[in-house]
């Protein structure tokens, strides 16, 4: 998407230099840092330190460095042992683990100087599903928005929740490409932004975002988002997903299911946006079967900003008190009025999702 006019994804592959280039999202809005990931170390740092975030990018991140491990090994059973080691940097987003057991599987019977090749060709090809993925979400999503415009002949005001825009994918997003393409086709909108403390993702990265792309759009803290929807000034919810069960639950960051539960009180639509990756067809119940990553606590004890004095800085907000920090929440289907899919929107129903995806039906 866009960073000061041009055009800039989240993570690629120089062939030029060989190398693997991101983005360190840590220091967004008030530095943009691209730096290069070239050892294992480096890669599960940048996952678990959140130098890149969001289900999909994280896919895609652990994808890539398969590949970086292969060129220093690339015999199977070292190449499995660092697959496990990525995939315990973050437990909750399932794209982790599918891009991992995406590369292992078509490489199990390849040989030893097949191997590093074959890696790049599937971390290149799983990039680009997702570019293409996600823009197809942004082309469905858009359709509900210009259904609301046509109604209401106003403004449309979509609520979000964390950051689930082209930093959290490789480009596009998920839950802010249907705001792209409708700002894109001169539909009038305007985004409500949720701060979501504790890493405050909303305010530092999708505020970013959408103030990129000219996105009419309001910082709210977390807790206004209910306040706005009785007074009748959201339209639409739409989120993301770290990891949506076969049976329509959808888990996302800490906050989405008060908001859900608002949403749902005050005939608010509230949609999931989804792509295929982030479906785990192997659970059901969201809230027995999802693990939730518990971050440092630290996160909660301290806000990081710039100073007065323009310089990074953080400030505890508390003093002797003890904090916790989960990291996600379970929404449950029933709260969900529709998953937003690359193949298509359905409800938040086994049934309504395996008629989009029937490639996922359990053999009887």
């Amino acid at each position: 998407m866009l960073v000061n006019d041009k055009h800039l994804t989240t993570i690629w592959y120089e062939k030029k230099t060989d190398k693997v280039k991101i983005i360190d999202q840590r220091l967004i809005p008030f530095e943009l840092k691209i730096i290069e990931l070239n050892t294992v170390d480096e890669v599960c740092f940048a996952i678990k330190e959140m130098q890149v975030r969001g289900a999909p990018l994280i896919g895609v991140t652990a994808a890539y460095g398969m590949y970086i491990a292969s060129k220093e090994n690339s015999k199977f059973d070292f190449l499995q042992e660092v697959s496990k080691r990525i995939n315990s940097t973050r437990p909750t987003a399932v794209n982790l683990s599918w891009a991992l057991s995406k590369v292992m599987t078509k490489i199990a019977d390849l040989k030893e100087d097949q191997t590093s090749a074959k890696i790049l060709e599937i971390a290149n090809q799983i990039r680009q599903d997702d570019i293409d993925n996600c823009k197809t979400i942004g082309e469905y999503g858009y359709e509900l928005i210009k259904k609301i415009y046509a109604l209401k002949n106003k403004p449309v005001n979509i609520l979000t929740h964390c950051n689930a825009g082209w930093l959290a994918t490789v480009d596009w997003g998920t839950a802010l490409a249907p705001v792209f393409v409708a700002n894109k086709n001169n539909i009038p909108i305007h985004v409500w932004v949720d701060e979501t403390r504790p890493r405050n993702q909303g305010a530092a990265l999708t505020a970013w975002e959408l103030k990129a792309h000219g996105v009419p759009h309001t910082v709210i803290v977390d807790n206004a988002g209910g306040h706005l929807m009785q007074q009748g000034q959201v339209d639409l919810c739409i989120v993301g997903s770290d990891r949506t069960t076969r049976a329509g639950d959808v888990c996302n960051k800490i906050g989405t299911y008060l908001k859900a539960l608002a949403a749902r009180d005050n005939d608010v639509p509230f949609y999931v946006a989804v792509p295929s990756s982030t479906i785990d067809w192997n659970i059901s119940d969201g809230r027995k079967e999802i693990p939730i990553e518990e971050r440092n606590k630290d996160e909660v004890l301290y806000v990081h900003g710039i100073g007065l004095d323009n310089v990074p800085t953080q400030v505890r907000v508390t003093t002797t008190s003890d904090a916790l920090n989960p990291a996600f929440d379970i929404t449950p289907k029933h709260l969900v009025t529709g998953l937003i899919t690359e193949r298509g929107i359905c409800a938040a129903d086994e049934l309504e999702l395996l008629k989009l995806f029937p490639e996922n039906r359990t053999p009887t």
